[in-house]
């Protein structure tokens, strides 16, 4: 029988590990819940270090309004924090205070219109302070006036159809073939070996950078919901009903989404995948769908 031994640094860290827990298990319940809550107040500003399979944070986005969304997240999540905190350590203490061994004799009121006021009046103004800058965002984010680019997307059981209403183009975007053949029961491929499972499409939708781009959702079948989280972006498309939405990127790159509504039985593979490239980068993209379509090319001309 083989035996396995640690080895030296797997022994360093494991006597590490045991006098850590000897230590906290040392210190009294004050000192454990202290570090709890300075671990949980902590947990929102490690996640910005960097975006990954276990990211917990909003991202913050790569548009003004993602921004404004993610600093209203963080400002409501410490408010919250402190309201729990604030609750949580008058009632810890409360109990630890006037517990019958200690001899505290219970009061004999039964109520107190002063304190009922006042615990009324703070979580109302406290609701109200959270509600104005909110609603400033949110009336932001339904103004779809002033957009340069109007894109229709329509959802089906399981892909997109991606239509540019001003430059007559028009393409479906599915599952990129990679990902569907690793998902597939039985395929032998193993998805770590593919570049962005289930993330990835065929066709992608194309935007420029600084352009305020208007979608238009709806849906051919059942009800799916296009989502953007670099953008901030999340709607309903339903069918027999248009909604809109609109997003305008500081930054180029490849941004991905899903289908955030369960929309049956692939709902789990039906990606979003948005690509900002450069006005110029964005005209040729035109003139060579158009030229695919055959269509005259006399977009990026008349821009």
């Amino acid at each position: 029988m083989r035996v396995r031994t640690a080895r030296p640094s797997q022994r360093d860290d494991m006597n590490t590990g045991n006098r850590s827990r000897a230590r906290l298990a040392r210190r009294g319940p004050a000192h454990r819940l202290a570090a709890l809550v300075a671990g949980l107040l902590l947990l929102p500003v490690t996640a910005l270090a960097e975006r990954g399979p276990w990211h917990l944070n909003m991202p913050v986005g790569v548009t003004d309004i993602s921004a404004e969304v993610y600093q209203l997240h963080m400002l409501i999540l410490g408010i919250c924090t402190a309201i729990g905190v604030l609750v949580f350590a008058v009632m810890i203490v409360s109990l630890v205070r006037h517990r019958k061994s200690r001899g505290v004799q219970p009061a004999q009121f039964t109520h107190s219109t002063r304190v009922e006021v006042i615990w009324t009046a703070i979580p109302v103004f406290i609701l109200v302070g959270m509600a104005i800058p909110a609603a400033e965002t949110l009336v932001k984010m339904e103004d779809t006036s002033g957009s340069e680019i109007t894109v229709k997307v329509t959802g089906y059981q399981w892909l997109w159809h991606y239509e540019y209403l001003d430059d007559n183009i028009g393409f479906f975007s599915r599952l990129d073939a990679d990902s569907d053949r690793a998902r597939q029961l039985g395929s032998g491929i193993s998805p770590f070996s593919v570049d962005n499972y289930l993330l990835e499409v065929d066709n992608r939708m194309v935007v420029p950078v600084d352009t305020k781009v208007r979608v238009l959702l709806t849906a051919g079948d059942v009800i799916h919901a296009w989502w953007v989280p670099d953008f901030a972006v999340k709607k309903d498309a339903i069918p027999g009903f248009i909604n809109e939405v609109w997003f305008q990127s500081n930054e180029t790159g490849v941004f991905r989404g899903q289908c955030a509504e369960l929309c049956g039985r692939d709902h789990g593979f039906m990606p979003v995948v948005v690509e900002v490239v450069t006005r110029e980068e964005y005209e040729d993209w035109v003139a060579e769908r158009q030229a695919e379509n055959g269509q005259p090319a006399a977009v990026a001309a008349s821009r």
